[in-house]
């Protein structure tokens, strides 16, 4: 593929239009960074409200220290201190002028101008679902790297370079967001962190007996009811008079006797018929079972890949990967300058090329993208109509060459973002995915990295195994159709949540029209 980094720059420069992009603000860290400088001047906003605030009560106070040392001296001798008369003067212009003055200047509203500010930015700041946004990718996050309530609590994440623990609020309200949503085995998890915190000793305004209501009805929910009545009977020890836990306290001991009840039935029947099995079993063939490796499920293989576990390259295929210098056959472009490039994976080929865009090209490309970002949609497969998706936590700004083969997108990844394993090309189920671009379908992808991330962030293709981790400057290319124009697939692929970091990245798709003489099509379906 030839290089064409500064025509993509000039074709993002003249179809960027201003986009009005400030929302959802969790599914971009790009448009997240514009929340800080909010902060920044709401700060500085505060404090010079607090400065004028206490110049305020610095004048205050110095009056009333002036007049106090002036009314000792008074009342020890009220006549004979109004027999001088510039006391008395002094007296009626203090009484008819000074505490009027005074009276101005403690009912002097100074925080007008912070006020002003905060309203003002407030129609800015991120909104309810943000907040919840942020919290489900947290435990999007936890689930998929197997990390610890803890590790997150007291910000020991890999890669961090700004640690950040958490308090007893902050666990809570996960918890809380948790909740709501109906998971209890997250709302169990951070409740207990937050318990956890409290035990050890941290100040909170949150309490013990509130943490221990939601955790015991977590776990209730999720069917271990001897430990809900444990914690149930240590919150009714810090509240004897909570109303919901004595109720919860008797519901719960007579579920427990019916629960043992049925298990001692379970277990009986269990033996009874564990008995009777073993008297049919009369033969050594009759034990033999043939057995079957059941395939690993395709979000436990996405997950395991993100984690940089179950790769499935054999020291014999890894031998066939190599480096070399292309230069497109002695193309006069790349005689000087050949490109470097690296074999990913053999089966799907993936590619990777290095230095293939300078840093000064990535900024400009997110100097362009940035404010014109909008959240990141997929096409309904039902209706066809582009449609947001939790699975799909990014954003995006797309836009076509004028000569209809290629698309351009750049994407922002945000709190935990990611996007499930999808196909890059059309299936038969899809007819018209690209009707309207008259384009054909995407014959290959080509995805450039435009930062490295910390930790998290690669791009796997479950079906086979493969994984590849971003790595500023370089891109990777595979072809997701045959040269029968079949699909392939095994390119179905995923970008892994996003642990610690910022990923940048841009990617072109090449379309089937105008690619005819340089990828004939062939008579081998699927080679």
């Amino acid at each position: 593929m030839e290089r064409q980094c500064w025509g993509y720059l000039l074709v993002l420069s003249y179809l960027f239009q201003t986009l009005s992009a400030h929302s959802d603000f969790y599914t971009s860290i790009g448009h997240m960074t514009d929340l800080l400088y909010t902060e920044k001047d709401l700060v500085t906003s505060l404090k010079n409200y607090i400065t004028a605030e206490e110049n305020k009560l610095k004048q205050v106070k110095q009056w009333a220290e002036k007049l106090d040392v002036l009314s000792a001296i008074a009342m020890q001798d009220p006549e004979g201190f109004l027999g001088n008369p510039v006391n008395a003067f002094k007296l009626m212009k203090r009484l008819n002028t000074e505490w009027g003055d005074l009276e101005s200047l403690v009912l002097k509203d100074t925080k007008e101008g912070f006020i002003s500010n905060l309203t003002l930015q407030r129609q800015h700041f991120p909104t309810d679902e943000d907040q919840t946004g942020a919290a489900k990718a947290l435990l999007r996050l936890q689930d998929t790297y197997r990390l610890d309530t803890n590790t997150i609590s007291t910000g020991d994440l890999p890669g961090v370079t700004h640690k950040s623990p958490m308090t007893v609020e902050d666990c809570f309200e996960l918890g809380k967001i948790a909740y709501s949503e109906v998971d209890y085995y997250h709302t169990e998890l951070w409740m207990e962190q937050a318990l956890k915190q409290l035990d050890e000793g941290e100040e909170s305004t949150v309490d013990k007996v509130t943490v221990l209501d939601y955790l015991s009805y977590a776990i209730y929910q999720q069917g271990d009811l001897g430990r809900a009545l444990e914690l149930t009977k240590r919150l009714l020890m810090l509240d004897p008079e909570h109303q919901r836990a004595n109720g919860n306290l008797k519901y719960f001991e007579f579920q427990l006797i019916n629960q043992r009840k049925a298990q001692a039935q379970e277990a009986q029947k269990a033996q009874e018929e564990g008995k009777e099995r073993r008297k049919r079993l009369t033969s050594d063939a009759s034990k033999k079972k043939k057995r079957f490796r059941e395939p690993v499920p395709e979000r436990k293989m996405y997950e395991m890949l993100c984690r940089g576990e179950g790769i499935k390259l054999t020291p014999r295929r890894q031998r066939r990967l190599f480096c070399r210098y292309f230069d497109n056959h002695g193309h006069p472009k790349y005689l000087l300058s050949p490109v470097k490039q690296e074999d990913e994976w053999d089966r799907p080929y993936i590619v990777r090329y290095h230095d293939i865009i300078s840093h000064g090209e990535i900024e400009k490309v997110k100097e362009l993208a940035k404010p014109r970002l909008r959240r990141a949609t997929i096409s309904n497969p039902i209706t066809g109509v582009l449609e947001t998706a939790p699975y799909r936590i990014s954003k995006s700004y797309i836009s076509n060459i004028n000569d209809l083969t290629v698309a351009l997108q750049v994407a922002n990844y945000g709190v935990g973002g990611q996007y499930e394993p999808h196909f890059d090309f059309g299936r038969k189920d899809e007819p018209d995915a690209f009707k309207e671009l008259g384009t054909g379908n995407r014959i290959a992808t080509w995805l450039f990295y435009m930062s490295d991330v910390a930790a998290g962030g690669a791009t796997v293709f479950p079906d086979v195994g493969a994984a590849v981790w971003p790595k500023k400057g370089t891109a990777v290319f595979w072809y997701n159709l045959f040269p029968s124009g079949e699909g392939d697939y095994s390119t179905r692929h995923a970008a892994c949540p996003v642990l610690v970091g910022n990923k940048w990245v841009s990617n072109k798709w090449i379309h089937e029209r105008g690619q005819e003489f340089r990828r004939p099509c062939g008579l081998n379906e699927t080679a």
